[in-house]
């Protein structure tokens, strides 16, 4: 008898096929018994009947427990009124294990009793769909920048020095010297752009922020491509073009999870290019009409991002924030050289910044000078540099953080349910 996946079932009308899986639910009615199986692409209802009470498969129905491991085989039919719009004629169910007292039931239970069973979780449909659309996004992403013939370059995860500032670094023993979690490929990124003109990187970073906020996690996973001689305008072109690659496919694809989130996908359906742009100045005066206590010089918080993504209804672009508030390898205006070249996407319906980039400083004693400004080691930025020694270029790049990104997709209140075991602030377990 074939073993068969569920989310393949309506290729197998009136065949005898297997399913491995677990008990979702079950229930009684009279002379007939449900079992709701799933196996990880799905559910299926399957039906014992029989008038006979000493039943053989009602006796191993009654002994299942929810999440019981089993094999189930029997004919599937078509059954409009049934989960899915297909059932399993049940003729046979092999016990693998029957589980005990499941801790997560269906009455309601707290966040942090959820999160201390996050491995037990991940089982329910609400966290099965957003994991599904976030693969879904995933493989979005992967098809957006190989289809464009970027090069995936694989970027370290201890590295020397520091990307994003010395404050959120962690810090580790490398031997007989420092090392740190990587915060960003981008650095490296640029050493590989000058190689194979474009490409992107995709892994884990890290960042020992001390923010308890719902749109911050120590380690998240961002996706930052770089082009070699592309300006603030491509890349701003580019960031556009791949948030629309990705709710294209996603609407598309994950529309049964979209529904089991009970998401009112109409507001992604509606967005559309060119984003509305705004550079920081224009941004602070929107925000002090709106009450904000901004001034200018501020940097955005998750309050100020929220305010101002609200106030468009689709992504909208923020440029030329002033320089000191950003990294120190960013191109300053060649207009205003007290603004950097940089760009913020906030997301619509208030999520705030999924992308952040710019232009890179490519002039050798610019940089040099940065990195003075900054206190940074000069010594550890030895192979950067060299990149303005050697044929210096124009690049531009950005980071496009994945957990927000699905956060504002289905509209989830916190970024922990948007990855399978999130890192929070002095949370490590499991």
């Amino acid at each position: 008898m074939k073993w068969v996946y569920i989310e393949d079932i309506s290729q197998y009308v009136n065949q005898e096929i297997e399913i491995r899986g677990w008990v979702y639910n079950k229930r009684s009615s009279g002379k007939v018994r449900f079992l709701l199986v799933r196996d990880g692409t799905g559910i299926i209802q399957g039906t014992i009947f029989s008038p006979e009470k000493d039943f053989p498969l009602f006796k191993i129905f009654d002994e299942l427990t929810q999440e019981s491991s089993i094999i189930v085989r029997g004919r599937v039919r078509e059954e409009k009124r049934a989960p899915g719009g297909y059932e399993l004629e049940i003729s046979e169910i092999e016990v693998i294990q029957i589980a005990q007292d499941y801790p997560i039931t269906p009455k309601e239970h707290s966040v942090p009793f959820l999160m201390e069973h996050r491995h037990l979780w991940l089982r329910s449909q609400k966290q099965h769909a957003i994991l599904q659309i976030r693969a879904e996004t995933v493989r979005a992403i992967r098809d957006f920048f190989d289809g464009r013939g970027f090069r995936l370059m694989d970027t370290p995860i201890l590295t020397p020095s520091a990307c994003e500032g010395t404050t959120t670094l962690f810090e580790t023993t490398y031997f007989d010297q420092k090392a740190y979690l990587s915060q960003s490929g981008q650095l490296y990124n640029e050493a590989t752009a000058a190689a194979f003109g474009k490409v992107y990187c995709f892994g884990p970073t890290f960042r020992a922020e001390k923010s308890k906020t719902r749109r911050h996690l120590i380690e998240f996973w961002m996706v930052e491509p770089e082009v070699a001689f592309a300006t603030l305008e491509d890349i701003i072109e580019l960031g556009q073009d791949l948030v629309m690659f990705i709710l294209e496919r996603v609407l598309d694809r994950r529309k049964k999870d979209f529904e089991v989130l009970e998401r009112d996908t109409a507001p992604l359906e509606k967005i559309t290019k060119p984003f509305p742009r705004v550079t920081y100045d224009q941004a602070v005066k929107l925000l002090q009409e709106k009450g904000s206590k901004i001034i200018y010089g501020d940097d955005f918080g998750a309050p100020e991002e929220t305010l101002l993504s609200e106030i468009f209804d689709r992504p909208v672009c923020v440029t030329h924030f002033p320089a000191k508030i950003k990294a120190f390898y960013m191109q300053p205006d060649s207009e205003r050289s007290d603004l950097a070249l940089g760009v913020d996407f906030l997301a619509s319906e208030g999520y705030g910044e999924i992308i952040g980039g710019g232009q890179r400083i490519h002039d050798l004693e610019l940089l040099e000078r940065r990195i003075k400004e900054f206190n940074l080691p000069q010594e550890a930025y030895e192979w950067y540099v060299d990149l303005r020694r050697y044929g210096t270029f124009p690049h531009s790049g950005f980071g496009l953080g994945l957990e927000r990104t699905v956060a504002w997709l289905c509209k989830l209140p916190h970024i922990r349910e948007t990855i399978p075991f999130p890192r929070l602030l002095y949370k490590i377990y499991p």
